[in-house]
Order: C-alpha cells, then sequence, then structure tokens
C-alpha cells in the first residue's frame, strides 16, 4: 500500500485549531501530530485528522456525524482515535467543540514520560 501524503490544507486547519492549546509538535511517520503532556491529542494522517476521545465522546461523534470512524491506520484500529470527516473540520465550530472536547481527555490523563534510549553494547 502506498503511503499518503498528508494533504497541506489539512495541515493548515490544523495547525491553526491547536493554535489555542498548549500542545507540543511532532512528527509520526511524516505527518503532523500534536501532543499534551506526552500523550497523542490529534494529527493529520493522509487525507484527514483524527483526534483522541474517550469511548463515550467517539459514539456521540459517530451519532452526531455517520460519516465519522474508529480511526485505523492501515487496517488497524487506534482505541482511543477517532477519524473526522470534513463535515467537522469543514466547520470551524464543530471542530473547535470537538477539540475541546478531546483536549480536556487528553490532558485529564497522566503525564507520559519519555522514554530511555536503549544503549548499544559493545
Amino acid at each position: 500500500m502506498a503511503w499518503e501524503k498528508a494533504s497541506e490544507e489539512n495541515i493548515a486547519i490544523l495547525e491553526e485549531a491547536v493554535a489555542n492549546y498548549e500542545v507540543e509538535f511532532r512528527k509520526m511517520f511524516g505527518y503532523p501530530v500534536y501532543f499534551v503532556n506526552g500523550n497523542m491529542f490529534c494529527g493529520v494522517h493522509g487525507e484527514g485528522i483524527m483526534l483522541r476521545l474517550n469511548e463515550e465522546d467517539q459514539q456521540e461523534l459517530y451519532e452526531e456525524h455517520e460519516e465519522a470512524e474508529p480511526f485505523a491506520p492501515n487496517g488497524r484500529r487506534m482505541r482511543e482515535y477517532a477519524a473526522l470527516p470534513p463535515s467537522v473540520y469543514d466547520d470551524e465550530i464543530e471542530l473547535h467543540k470537538w477539540m475541546d472536547i478531546s483536549y480536556s481527555y487528553v490532558s485529564s490523563l497522566p503525564k507520559k514520560e519519555k522514554k530511555q534510549k536503549k544503549k548499544k553494547s559493545a
């Protein structure tokens, strides 16, 4: 399967959306993602945007937006992540609503410490 390049438009949408939050920018597999206290919060993947949500909030998202679905890159579902449909990220108010919900959840998680790099044995 060919790797999709991240949508420049979605990168700009997400970059603007996270400006009001205290986040750390990183790239994962060439895609921009944002972290809160070491926990992944949101990111761009291919042509879409994904957010971390608890199970209850995911169900609410799926009920409100039929096109929303669990985030499953390469067919492997990431349990706490949902892929937002364009109807959410093309609507600034709706996007900020879900960003706030996600940020509140991710901010409540315990801080994730960076893993120590393993020393190479000689």
